[in-house]
């Protein structure tokens, strides 16, 4: 999960309850850090999940998506999988003690990585897990650290982890080892997405005014170049294959929506102008289907699965419960 939940959406769009009971910012205006210790850790897998190939149309009968869901009476969020055509998605995660989010998959589609923390809110760090279940391993040095990002050759992990009240960008292998941090600044830098070569990562920087735009850092040399312009309110980015990044931008409506642009910051364009709060794009693999969150502008307003080509057209519903569904991941 990214800021833009808690300090930007959590204030623009309306959503105050939801906002604080999600990992924030220790000290970000409208968050809450909670800070209790996981005492208990157990997963019980549901069912194996078999992967199949997506289709334009999201015809594919397997879960191929993983995401977060919570509800108002649960006290804990867990993972589940849902296949691109919808249906009734599938609990990957549950336990009493402790809440999993921010799911990742590793390019083979073998593990996903995720972001776990207790019941007082003590973020415990990022695990990996088999999507079938089973060998669960924390990713050592990551405590603290959230929106974890698998590499795309798999090898590396990269994530925002706070340094003083603020969070930077870290890389590491997946074992945690050696890491590196990548950003020296006084904002908010969260949700990294890699570019398919793996040698550049986009990323929300926010500042103290309230604002945030999408950078972009070069891995070898830690150039930044700004993607989107100053004074925006953009967030939760997502490179395809196809060298588009996609992200979700409180826009003048008031609303958040998706907007797509090239690396190099033209082709600017929305893709999404419903009166509602679009986040959490995802790109299909071939990279002309979008999986994303539409929710209201209240908390008490259910947060949906969506699912959307890429140029707007044949949105589709995925998930219908009274839930928030969010931080969707499509399998590579």
């Amino acid at each position: 999960m990214d800021t833009l939940t808690h300090h930007q959406q959590g204030t623009s769009d309306g959503r105050t309850g939801a906002s604080e009971r999600r990992i924030g910012r220790t000290g970000a205006p409208g968050t809450t850090r909670r800070r209790a210790a996981v005492t208990a850790v157990t997963i019980a897998m549901a069912a194996g999940l078999t992967l199949g190939a997506a289709t334009d149309a999201g015809a594919a009968a397997s879960p191929r998506i993983v995401f977060a869901r919570y509800t108002a009476a649960a006290p804990t969020e867990d993972l589940y999988a849902i296949s691109p055509s919808g249906g009734t998605p599938v609990p990957l995660t549950h336990t009493a003690a402790v809440s999993d989010v921010m799911p990742s998959w590793s390019p083979d589609g073998k593990r996903v990585a995720f972001v776990r923390y207790g019941s007082g809110g003590a973020i415990d760090g990022i695990w990996t897990m088999k999507t079938t279940g089973g060998d669960l391993k924390a990713v050592p040095g990551t405590k603290g650290a959230s929106d974890p990002a698998w590499s795309p050759d798999g090898k590396r992990i990269a994530y925002a982890k706070p340094v003083g009240t603020q969070r930077e960008i870290y890389v590491a292998d997946i074992d945690g080892t050696p890491a590196t941090r990548l950003t020296h600044t006084a904002a908010d830098d969260v949700h990294p997405t890699w570019s398919p070569d793996g040698k550049y990562l986009a990323f929300s920087r926010a500042d103290a005014s309230g604002t945030s735009r999408l950078i972009r850092i070069q891995l070898s040399t830690l150039k930044q170049t700004a993607v989107t312009g100053p004074g925006s309110h953009d967030g939760t980015p997502d490179w395809s294959r196809s060298n588009h990044i996609v992200f979700s931008r409180v826009d003048s409506t008031g609303f958040a929506h998706l907007y797509v642009v090239r690396p190099d910051g033209t082709a600017l364009h929305r893709i999404t102008s419903a009166r509602a709060n679009d986040k959490y794009p995802s790109w299909s693999p071939d990279g002309r289907l979008l999986v994303f969150t539409r929710g209201g502008t209240d908390d008490a307003d259910p947060e949906h699965l969506y699912r959307v080509r890429a140029d707007g057209t044949a949105l589709t519903q995925l998930t219908k419960t009274d839930s928030h569904d969010l931080e969707a991941d499509w399998r590579p």
